[in-house]
């Protein structure tokens, strides 16, 4: 990257605009967040009134230091060039831990405090006290009801779909639909084969994985994704390329996907014809494709629709939700996304929402199109699921003109 902060604009030319405080804020946001998530918390539970003993004092300030300095330095080690699970194991769940006991904190700290102050309970030192036993109790609850989430199969969540233009002879078609498995650092080869047994369970026409099938290469994960390679469908198990791919070798994935039996789609359709009717299933790579700088790869909805009769239905494959602006543009009837994991650990959902124009389930975008958000059948890096389950999809796509 050329440092441009001393050119200055040539004779004539307007002067560049200058960067608002925000923009020059966010770029020190890596620095000053792992500060905040570990230095409030801090505040709250050790040095706001409670007046602790000062070993207590001492001995607790130490512990959020050590936990400060060692994340970041766990999470580069882990998920930087050494990629050593070990410590991205360290890192992501030091991060996870951080988050629910910053949020908390914060919450309770405020709300509890104020609380407890018109009730009248007690002196300051009492009261701070209370907030303090109360975040701390109700970090651990939530940390190991969280990890169970995170580790536990998915619940199969249900849903009918109506697509007008869905010929009779298609009613009640069954897609499953898995994404962000994110196979990584934490073996979950047993978990991976307890879905694909969970989903082979559904007896469906379709199997789709909208993309983030794992952190890390297809050499590295592919003892935890083979299992991937027993799911059963009556029509075909389609694939599209998620973000994460292209952070570990995309076209290995891509490759060994073919190899367990995945048709990928990248940028092409295949037609499920059933009782004379026909529905194009299509794919597009992920929208990072493009700059991840690999030959070919990129989101390209003419290429993937190329070929197919305008007046058929279309399902779409695309791993994040906010490529449906193209889809409703290129007339696209249903599409299939995950990527936000419906926030994973609250109230990060906020934050998705920011990027995504849905966190999680069905929605409806222009005359035509609807996207399916799922919350994702895995977790990426802390693993916790707090206020946002993963899920096993089956949707059963409805014509108006019949059902079976």
């Amino acid at each position: 990257m050329t440092d441009t902060s001393d050119v200055r604009p040539a004779d004539g030319a307007a002067p560049a605009p200058r960067q608002s405080r925000l923009h020059r804020v966010m770029r020190y946001l890596p620095l000053i967040a792992p500060v905040l998530l570990w230095a409030v918390p801090c505040w709250v539970l050790l040095h706001a009134g409670q007046h602790w003993p000062l070993p207590v004092a001492v001995g607790g300030t130490a512990l959020f230091v050590v936990g400060l300095v060692t994340m970041p330095l766990a999470m580069m080690r882990g998920h930087g060039r050494r990629q050593q699970d070990r410590a991205a194991i360290v890192g992501d769940t030091l991060l996870g831990g951080s988050w629910i006991l910053f949020t908390w904190s914060v919450l309770l700290g405020v709300l509890l405090r104020l609380a407890l102050a018109v009730a009248d309970v007690g002196d300051g030192q009492r009261r701070a006290r209370i907030v303090t036993w109360a975040v701390l109790g109700t970090t651990a609850v939530l940390l190991a009801w969280g990890y169970a989430e995170a580790r536990r199969v998915p619940r199969v969540r249900r849903l009918a779909v109506q697509l007008p233009r869905l010929g009779a002879g298609l009613d009640g078609i069954r897609v499953a639909l898995i994404t962000d498995t994110h196979y990584g650092p934490l073996d979950r080869a047993r978990w991976s084969a307890r879905v694909c047994e969970t989903v082979n369970g559904l007896e469906a026409d379709l199997v789709c994985h909208t993309g983030d099938i794992a952190d890390g290469t297809a050499e590295r994960r592919r003892a935890q994704a083979a299992p991937l390679g027993t799911v059963q469908a009556t029509h075909a198990r389609v694939y599209v390329t998620g973000n994460h791919e292209y952070y570990s070798e995309a076209q290995g994935w891509v490759d060994l996907m073919d190899e367990l039996g995945w048709e990928p789609l990248r940028n092409r359709h295949l037609l499920l014809e059933r009782g004379g009717d026909t529905l194009v299933v299509a794919g597009v790579d992920d929208v990072t494709a493009e700059s991840s700088g690999l030959e070919g790869h990129r989101a390209h909805l003419a290429g993937a629709l190329a070929g197919a009769d305008p007046e058929l239905p279309v399902l779409l494959l695309a791993h994040q939700p906010k490529f449906v602006d193209r889809a409703a543009a290129g007339g696209v009837d249903l599409q299939l996304s995950g990527h936000t994991h419906g926030g994973q650990i609250w109230p990060f959902h906020h934050l998705v929402r920011i990027d995504q124009p849905a966190l999680a389930g069905l929605s409806r975008h222009g005359d035509r199109t609807l996207l399916y958000t799922s919350r994702g059948t895995g977790f990426w890096g802390p693993p916790f699921r707090v206020f946002a389950p993963s899920e096993i999809t089956l949707l059963v796509l409805r014509s108006p003109q019949g059902s079976r």
